[in-house]
């Protein structure tokens, strides 16, 4: 007697959807080969929460019923290091360094320098002199939270 086969519903993350047809004895690595010739290594298959490692693993083994939903996430192709002596791709120059970027850490340092001539120098810096210092190093440190967060 001829296997009944199933119907499977491939979610993938753009909430696009595929069905594929199968037998309960198939695998699930025949079932990559089978909808995802050439990605075998960059599917993955999730079923209930739970990722599917074993492509010796049979569907009927997971208790898959007619229209069961399996998520897929397609990885992108992993790139393979090139043999040494011949010419790859050229990776990306780096980018310069402006000045932009080294001016939050200079304003650092130069606070640093304040706050340190501020304590050795009290008779130096007026009530009104260290409340400003004290009001720029919040700002300074609230601006380095929002760049350095992302």
């Amino acid at each position: 007697p001829a296997e009944p086969t199933l119907v499977l519903r491939l979610k993938f993350l753009n909430d696009t959807e595929r069905l594929a047809r199968v037998r309960p004895g198939d695998t699930v690595g025949a079932l990559k080969r089978t909808y995802f010739p050439g990605q075998e290594q960059q599917v993955r298959l999730i079923y209930q929460g739970q990722l599917l490692r074993d492509d010796a693993q049979s569907l009927a083994g997971l208790h898959l019923g007619h229209l069961s939903v399996l998520h897929c996430h397609l990885s992108p192709p992993s790139v393979a290091p090139a043999a040494p002596g011949t010419p790859g791709p050229r990776s990306p120059a780096p980018a310069a360094l402006g000045v932009g970027s080294l001016a939050l850490p200079l304003f650092v340092l130069l606070l640093a320098l304040l706050w340190y001539l501020q304590l050795q120098h009290r008779h130096v810096f007026t009530a009104t002199a260290t409340t400003c210092l004290a009001g720029l190093t919040l700002l300074v440190t609230f601006v380095a939270f929002a760049m350095y967060r992302r």
